[in-house]
């Protein structure tokens, strides 16, 4: 199967999930509705990672996979010689019942994606000891101040020099706040241009909800640095 028929093979799972929704959801009515990624979104994400070229990406957070699909469509569409898609979601097997697997497997992607059941705490540094490097990260995990700081700890690390690292729902109290840290102190700039359309979502429903910024890329400093404890900056 060459570079455009495995592209063809994605595109198809991803119009299908999009359309139709997953095969199985964990329960709730609407659940796929309000936890994956809307397909527009995943596109930009698509783009964005080609655009920079990028041949190996690790994602937290898989849930029904939607995310997955676009980052595994810019991999094949890349066409590296070796890339590679790591995936921490500790609960795929039980709570989500594997679908989210299951349809990257669909889209013949388990040829290039790997899947690791443990809390993104354990399987970053696991990663870290490997001497693992990725050229971009996507954050869709815990949404608590104390886990995705601690994902941010460890991805600088993992992320190239340069690279990048795109955070879902950038616009929780939360996220915002794990986030200012890095770029007050250690030199993350916003890639203001990477999400052109703004990458919209709304938090609430009602006649006054307003859309927000779903989507923040971060660009991490080259060279990377470790700043004297005298200049921290309060964020």
């Amino acid at each position: 199967m060459n570079a455009d028929e495995r592209k063809a093979r994605v595109r198809e799972v991803r119009r299908r999930l999009a359309r139709e929704g997953p095969p199985r959801t964990r329960g709730p009515e609407g659940d796929f509705e309000r936890i994956t990624v809307p397909e527009r979104d995943c596109d930009h994400l698509r783009d964005l990672l080609i655009s920079e070229g990028a041949q190996t990406v690790v994602e937290i957070g898989l849930a029904y996979a939607s995310s997955a699909l676009a980052i595994g469509e810019a991999l094949v569409t890349i066409d590296a010689p070796r890339p590679r898609h790591v995936i921490i979601d500790p609960f795929q097997e039980g709570d989500w019942s594997n679908v989210g697997w299951d349809l990257l497997r669909s889209a013949g992607l388990d040829s290039i994606a790997s899947l690791t059941l443990a809390p993104s705490s354990i399987a970053l540094p696991q990663l870290l000891t490997e001497g693992f490097v990725a050229d971009a990260a996507f954050v869709d995990g815990s949404h608590r101040f104390h886990e995705i700081f601690v994902d941010c700890y460890f991805l600088r690390k993992l992320v190239r020099p340069g690279g990048l690292i795109v955070i879902d729902d950038a616009w929780a109290s939360s996220v915002q706040t794990a986030v200012r840290y890095y770029e007050r102190n250690l030199g993350w700039t916003v890639v203001s241009d990477a999400f052109p359309n703004g990458s919209p979502s709304t938090v609430a429903s009602g006649p006054r909800t307003e859309p927000v910024t779903r989507f923040k890329a971060i660009r991490l400093p080259d060279p990377s640095f470790e700043p004297p404890f005298e200049e921290f900056r309060a964020f």
